[in-house]
Formats: C-alpha cells, sequence, structure tokens
C-alpha cells in the first residue's frame, strides 16, 4: 500500500487539453490474450442501490457501479493509473483556477439520441446543487459561484423552510451548445480532476420534463458505452450502447449486475462458474489463502483508494467525548483482525486519507490508532466509561460480521464494555437508518474515492453539512483549511493544507478509521482480460467473454 497515485495538479495552465490519454499498463491478474473480444453477456455481482439511480443522487457503490457504466462525463479515470483523462471534454481551459471555459466534443449521443449539449451538464449541475431537491450529491457543485444562492433554510428535518434565492447558480453560463464556463466562488486548483465524478454527469432533456419521474429513476438515460435496460430486485441489466460515441467502447454486449445479499453465495457461485466476477471474498475463505486455491489462476488483490472506518452515531450522546473515542480507537488490534481475518488483504489505517492519493501522509493518527489495551482502558475509566450496551451495526450482505466481532470481543476484553454486533439484512437499510439518524453506538462505514485526490478522503466526509457526513462533524478550524488548500497555487501547498485539516481530524477523533483496503476479487473461467481499477471496480470495457 506504499504506492501512490499520482494527480494532476490544475495550477496556472492555460489548457488542460494537455491530460493524456493512452492507457498505462495492465496491471490486473487477468488473461493477457485478446480472445472473447467478439461479444457475449457476463454476469457481476451486484448489491442493492440505496437510492433511485440519478447521478445526483447516488453517494454510494451499489449504484454508483452501475451509472458510471451508463454515464460519460467530462473526464475519466484511466483504469491503470486513476490519472484524469479527456472524455466527453475536448478541452477545459483556465488561467487563475477560478474561470474555467469546457468545450465538449460535439458528436456524444445520449442513449435516447439526442445530442449532449452543454446546457445539459449546466441544468443538470444546477438541479443537483437546488437544495429543495434534496439531492445527497449537491454539496459537490459548493465550489460554484452562486451554490448559496441556490440553499434554502431548514428545519430539524432538514426540509426547506422557504425558497432559495434562486433557482441556477451564477457561476454556470452556456456559451454555445458545445461550450460553458464554470466560475467558482474561491480558486479551487483540482477542479478538472474532480469532473469524472458520477454528480457531474450530463443529464438529457426528458429528464426535466419530470425529474421526478420512476421510470427514468429506474431506467437513467445516460451517454455511456453501456444502456440499462430492466432493472428490478433481482437484477439489473446493461447493454452495449449501439451509438456510444466515447473511446471507451465495451468488449462485452450484456452484462447483469445480479443482486446478492450472502456474500457466500457470491463467492461459490463464482468458484462454480455461475458468476463471472465478485468483488466481495467472504473473510473466512481469505483465511489461509484458500480462496486463492479455489480460484487458482483467477484471483487478484488490487491495491485500491479505500478505507474503512466507524463512525459514532449521531444521536448518541455517550459518543462525543473524544477521550472516550481515542479509548475505543486504542483498543482495536487492527494489526492481528487485518492478518488474521483478512489475510493481509487489509493494512491497518493511521489516518483518514488511502495511501494510493498524492499527499497522503503516514501516521496522521499516531497514538490514537497503536494498541495498547492498558492506555486504552485507562483512558476509558478516566472518560466515564459507556453506560448500557454499545451497539456495532454493520451491513450483513458486506461480510462484515467476523471483524465486527472481533472488535466487539477486543472491547469486552480490554476495556470491560458490553458490546453487542447488530446485523442489519443489507446496505441500503443500514445506509437509511444512518440517514435517518436511528442508530446509536458505532457504524460500520467507508470511503471508496470518487476521484483521486486527498481532498476527496476529507471535504465530502467531514466539512460541515457535507453530503456522506454521517457523523454530522463540524469543526470551523477544519472547513477554514479545506478552504485554503482548495484556493492554494501548488499542489505541495494545497497537500500541506489538506495534511494540516486531516490532523484536525486527529484531535478531533471524527470517526475511527480501521484499515486501508486492497480489494480482493475473483472470476470465473468464462471471462479474460479482468481488470480492477484503483476505485476496486471492474472495468467493464476491458472484460472479455471466452
Amino acid at each position: 500500500m506504499a504506492r501512490r497515485m499520482s494527480v494532476v495538479a490544475v495550477v496556472g495552465m492555460a489548457t488542460l487539453a494537455l491530460f493524456a490519454s493512452g492507457c498505462g499498463s495492465d496491471t490486473s491478474g487477468g488473461s493477457s490474450g485478446d480472445g472473447g473480444s467478439g461479444g457475449g453477456a457476463i454476469i457481476v455481482r451486484g448489491c442493492t442501490p440505496e437510492n433511485a439511480l440519478i447521478p445526483a443522487n447516488t453517494n454510494e457503490v451499489c449504484g454508483g457501479n452501475v451509472l458510471d457504466a451508463v454515464n460519460a462525463k467530462l473526464m475519466h479515470y484511466n483504469p491503470d493509473t486513476a490519472e484524469p483523462e479527456m472524455d466527453i471534454a475536448e478541452s477545459i481551459e483556465t488561467e487563475d483556477n477560478q474561470t474555467f471555459t469546457v468545450k465538449i466534443k460535439p458528436d456524444y449521443m445520449f442513449q435516447d439520441n439526442t445530442m449532449v449539449k452543454a446546457k445539459n451538464f449546466v441544468d443538470a449541475w444546477n438541479w443537483a446543487a437546488y437544495a429543495p431537491n434534496g439531492n445527497l450529491n449537491g454539496y459537490f457543485m459548493e465550489p460554484i459561484q452562486g451554490y448559496a444562492d441556490v440553499q434554502c433554510e431548514t428545519d430539524d428535518a432538514g426540509a426547506c423552510t422557504a425558497d432559495p434565492t434562486s433557482k441556477e447558480m451564477s457561476g454556470l453560463a452556456v456559451v454555445d451548445d458545445t461550450t460553458f464556463t464554470i466560475k467558482t466562488a474561491e480558486k479551487v486548483s483540482n477542479l478538472p480532476v474532480r469532473l469524472g465524478y458520477t454528480v457531474f454527469a450530463p443529464l438529457p432533456d426528458v429528464f426535466f420534463t419530470d425529474p421526478k419521474s420512476p421510470e427514468f429513476s429506474k431506467l437513467p438515460i445516460g451517454a455511456g458505452p453501456f444502456k440499462i435496460t430492466s432493472n428490478d430486485e433481482r437484477e439489473m441489466v446493461l447493454e452495449e450502447f449501439a451509438d456510444y460515441s466515447g473511446d471507451y467502447k465495451p468488449k462485452v454486449d450484456k452484462v447483469t449486475f445480479r443482486i446478492y445479499n450472502d456474500a457466500n453465495a457470491a463467492y461459490n457461485d463464482t468458484v462454480a462458474n455461475n458468476l463471472d466476477f465478485t468483488d466481495l471474498i467472504p473473510p473466512d475463505v481469505l483465511v489461509g489463502d484458500q480462496w486463492k486455491n479455489d480460484l487458482d489462476g483467477r484471483n487478484e488483490v488490487r491495491e485500491t483508494g479505500i478505507i474503512q472506518t466507524m463512525t459514532p452515531a449521531v444521536k448518541d450522546k455517550q459518543l462525543t467525548n473524544v477521550d472516550l473515542l481515542i479509548a475505543f480507537s486504542k483498543a482495536i488490534d487492527r494489526e492481528t483482525i487485518t492478518q488474521q481475518i483478512f489475510s493481509g488483504t487489509r493494512v491497518p489505517a493511521t489516518g483518514w486519507v488511502s495511501p494510493v492519493v498524492d499527499g497522503y501522509k503516514a501516521d496522521a493518527c499516531g497514538d490514537s490508532c497503536v494498541y495498547d489495551a492498558k492506555k486504552a482502558k485507562d483512558m476509558y475509566d478516566q472518560a466515564g466509561g459507556y453506560k448500557g450496551t454499545l451497539p456495532l451495526t454493520v451491513n450483513g450482505d458486506g461480510g462484515h460480521k467476523q471483524w465486527a466481532d472481533a472488535v466487539c470481543n477486543g472491547w469486552k476484553k480490554d476495556l470491560g464494555v458490553s458490546c453487542q454486533v447488530v446485523i442489519t439484512p443489507d446496505f441500503k437499510t443500514l445506509r437509511k437508518q444512518v440517514n435517518n439518524q436511528e442508530l446509536t453506538g458505532f457504524h460500520r462505514s467507508g470511503w471508496q474515492m470518487d476521484y483521486p485526490s486527498i481532498e476527496n478522503f476529507l471535504a465530502p466526509l467531514y466539512a460541515t453539512g457535507a453530503s456522506s457526513n454521517d457523523g454530522k462533524y463540524s469543526n470551523p478550524e477544519f472547513d477554514k483549511l479545506l478552504a485554503e488548500a482548495a484556493a492554494a497555487d501548488t499542489a505541495k501547498k494545497s497537500n500541506e493544507l489538506y495534511q494540516q485539516a486531516e490532523d484536525v481530524l486527529a484531535t478531533d477523533m471524527a470517526v475511527i478509521p480501521q484499515w486501508y483496503a486492497a480489494t480482493p476479487v475473483g472470476w470465473s473461467e468464462n471471462v479474460d482480460n479482468v481488470k480492477v481499477t484503483p476505485f476496486s471496480t471492474l472495468d467493464l470495457t476491458s472484460i472479455t467473454k471466452k
């Protein structure tokens, strides 16, 4: 996990058209042959999306994996290196990192056979940001000038108590069908790097005729290489979009995301060649590398931009005590858990930022993430302990029971706390409980990077009011450092300021870091050219059917 992915720093450049467009070397464990390029259908493990399949309202992998196949964006992340490359964008130019001129390619088509125009980006981003629409990902538009004007005062339930002063952000303007401009409230040095994330996808005109249409949210229309043709509780079926205009054409005709609520069932089907790809290997078969024997010649461990954490529940007032949170953190034997349960496919986390991104700083968590049973017990007692039974809630479809049991048992032994693992039926249920603030104790959390930047591991998760800030963490000093980092005129200075912001997280123990994830995956004997991206996702444009 020591290797770092480089990040393109957009500082003082007149144009961003210099982004590399060539792919790097294939680092996957898949076959290097070209066989199977004649199409065919494959089946991959899927999970139940939390929300309707709308880019502005999908902030988890179950829906995100599907939307990334359906949508094309201005930028595309290289599947080997995560480097940003031009996709729908022909160029993104700036002289001051505050005003950006975007030119798009004139021949991109949506899957309803309408052209992708500049207005489709501007309209989509304005709709995403407009507070009454209640989009989870609207926060990503915050850097754009006029974002504050589309926000509103809210009640305790988060609903607007009055209309915003505007329905559109002043920082977005359509110049012509293939050109629009972005003006940010402050300088944002890495804005173009962000524009490959799902929320920045364009939306077709038909969407805006009825944004709440259940049909569109179930069968979304994008401009990507795959078109979703059916969607039910059992599976989501994607077929190659025949008129796809981009450079990332798939080599298979059809991809079915089959919903599995049990990691073992997905694994067993992969071993038996009934499932072509799984990105979830059950912890019990990781022990002793059993999975490598079961999937001989069809397995890989991919270094990825993922961190797993535990978040204190918002309504649990006992867990606002920082010393108590640090005591719980120090009572986690990360080294033993990652070796014995995950067989080395996880690395103990020493901070809140993945080592794969530029700007990562080792040991940001310091002594607070070092296992020491005696010190943990002393801190726990001095902090007053935890009254009652402490729940640790995890989703049942993610293979989390083993590590959760290990953490809970460790807390019982070292701290004397009454701890109970609570398992929800699936990820969707857990997310609903988190968003509705129904939980107490800790709940399982984690982050798969949206784009390759240290900023992405900090701002969306811990900035005040951020879309994925499950613990409702808020610290003005942290927010101030984020703003200064975004406006820095060099990548080095920006990273230093983001690292200072991470130091604030360490002081507050906003969430408890657990481990960085290298993703173990397996595939069937029916496929070749399996490539896993630094985002831990299957590159659907590389895989082939034998």
